[in-house]
């Protein structure tokens, strides 16, 4: 302990278990006191200790517990401990991490009190680290996937310290990408019916000085439709080896607004969280809590007394909306390829491109991104990450032909925004805006239909590739002579020393991927 506060969010103290009382927060910070088995069983249920890792943690020193309080010193009846156990694991019965402290700390129970404690204080020193390491993959992983500049974040419920032993899971990672300077804003919501994001994740923001406002709940999916949510990360209470995963109540529908607006939505747990035994989220038994929760909060009726209730403390997310589920040991792509989507956007990205020599013409360095698009979980993230640069800037995709197409289709369906090709002559039935340009090696031609670019128009310009800047220019005339005008162009690769960023000036560049070479 430091002075009257835990460093952690529970701990143990001369053969008690000692926890942080979230049913108080954020008004008092209150510390239970819990000697016997009874009373650690009712703070779980009752929320006083609360989120998927605190309560595995708490499940250990709840065995611990037991086995002290069943020891003459001599023998352990250790049918009492198992009858303690098995209450300590149906405490709650959706979040496997209870029943895995339980069973961890149980096998401990040959070496007696001693050594059942000491088994349950390891597991308190390592998920700290575990966090901490969890917190730094999904991290990177959220740079990877956004623009480069500080993101916006929507979460929901709790997951920083007070719902682990320390550091947080999604909310450690946010605290981490805060501490990187890559934190513009947190969008918490409130997460009903008992506002854990309103009473505690509010309370761990503000104590870390990390800038955030209050979101209700229904407000989630608008502000993503406003261009608000650069990503979405949150917990897990257990997961499915096929990657569905079961959370606070509301994750889903959450995660239905993301896949609708393009926005990666990223899981952050530890492997404890992931059930090995559950073939997919069918398996999943969701808690039902009481109608009280609902029909009334703070002591105050809000609904008739009468009134039937659905209250599920959780629901199960598919795998196919989850973009990421990171641990401390892996990062998890539920619908991905494997080893192909380790390391960071750009480094994917040169990991698929090959430069090929004197193509097509002598002398020219050829920078082929084939590679790039046999990989479709890059594909996404190149959208995603394009998208994410001009989130609620553009109304509109153009790609540029013809390996634009491929990517300008991915855009266009990861911000739910309308496509124009723009397209090489004879291509398109008119009328037309046509206009011809340099290459690095030779001229060429670019149109597009009249009656494609609506006036007014906040256009997104695509292609996979910036070398002298003469395509994309072209394509910015078309969309202004169609009476619309361009936010921004967003590229795979840029080559660096052939200068087209000075070309499209002022017109702003996102690239996934910068080169020096020539072309």
């Amino acid at each position: 302990m430091a002075g009257n506060r835990l460093t952690t969010s529970l701990g143990w103290d001369d053969g008690a278990v000692v926890a942080v009382d979230q049913r108080a927060l954020p008004h008092e910070y209150r510390l239970l006191r819990l000697e016997s088995v009874e009373h650690l069983v009712e703070a779980i249920r009752s929320l006083a200790i609360r989120g998927a890792p605190a309560i595995g943690l708490a499940g250990a020193l709840g065995v611990a517990l037991s086995v002290r309080r069943h020891s003459n010193g001599r023998t352990v009846d250790v049918r009492a401990v198992h009858h303690d156990a098995t209450l300590l694991a149906e405490a709650r019965p959706t979040a496997v991490n209870l029943r895995w402290g339980v069973s961890r700390a149980l096998r401990r129970l040959p070496d007696g009190p001693e050594g059942v404690l000491a088994e349950a204080l390891a597991m308190l020193d390592e998920d700290a680290a575990t966090n901490r390491s969890a917190a730094g993959r999904a991290a990177d992983l959220v740079i990877s996937l956004t623009a480069d500049r500080p993101a916006r974040i929507l979460t929901h419920c709790n997951t920083g310290r007070l719902a682990t032993a320390a550091v947080g899971t999604a909310l450690g990672a946010i605290l981490e990408l805060a501490g990187r300077g890559r934190v513009e804003e947190v969008l918490v919501d409130e997460t009903r019916p008992l506002l854990q994001g309103a009473r505690l994740t509010t309370w761990e923001l503000g104590e870390a000085g990390v800038p955030h406002r209050l979101c209700v709940d229904a407000a989630a999916a608008a502000a993503m439709a406003r261009g608000l949510v650069d990503c979405v990360l949150v917990g897990a209470d257990r997961i499915a080896v096929n990657g569905d995963v079961a959370n606070k109540i509301g994750t889903y529908g959450l995660a239905l607004a993301a896949a609708r607006h393009g926005v990666p939505f990223i899981v952050v747990a530890p492997e404890s969280t992931c059930d090995p035994t559950l073939a997919d989220g069918s398996g999943i038994v969701l808690e039902e809590r009481g109608p009280e929760e609902v029909t009334g909060f703070g002591g105050v009726q809000v609904a008739p007394a009468r009134s039937a209730v659905f209250n599920p403390a959780f629901d199960v997310t598919p795998a196919e909306l989850i973009t990421a589920i990171v641990t401390e040991r892996r990062v998890i792509r539920p619908q991905g390829d494997g080893d192909g989507d380790r390391g960071s956007l750009a480094e994917r990205v040169a990991a698929q491109t090959r430069e090929v020599a004197d193509f097509p013409f002598p002398g020219v360095r050829f920078q082929d991104l084939s590679g790039v698009y046999a990989q479709p979980r890059l594909v996404r993230d190149l959208a995603h990450a394009l998208a994410g640069a001009y989130r609620g800037r553009f109304d509109h995709v153009l790609a540029v032909e013809a390996r634009g197409f491929l990517l300008g289709m991915a855009v266009a369906q990861a911000s739910a925004k309308p496509l124009t090709l723009c397209r090489k002559p004879g291509k398109l039935p008119g009328p037309l805006h046509t206009v011809s340009y340099d290459l690095e090696y030779g001229t060429d031609t670019l149109q597009i239909q009249r009656d494609r670019i609506p006036p007014d128009a906040r256009v997104l310009v695509v292609d996979d590739m910036l070398a002298t800047g003469g395509t994309l220019a072209a394509a910015e005339k078309l969309v202004t002579a169609g009476g619309g005008r361009v936010c921004g162009h967003g590229v795979v690769l840029e080559i660096a020393a052939l200068a087209g960023r000075r070309r499209l000036y002022p017109s702003q560049v996102f690239a996934v991927h910068t080169v020096g070479g020539a072309q």
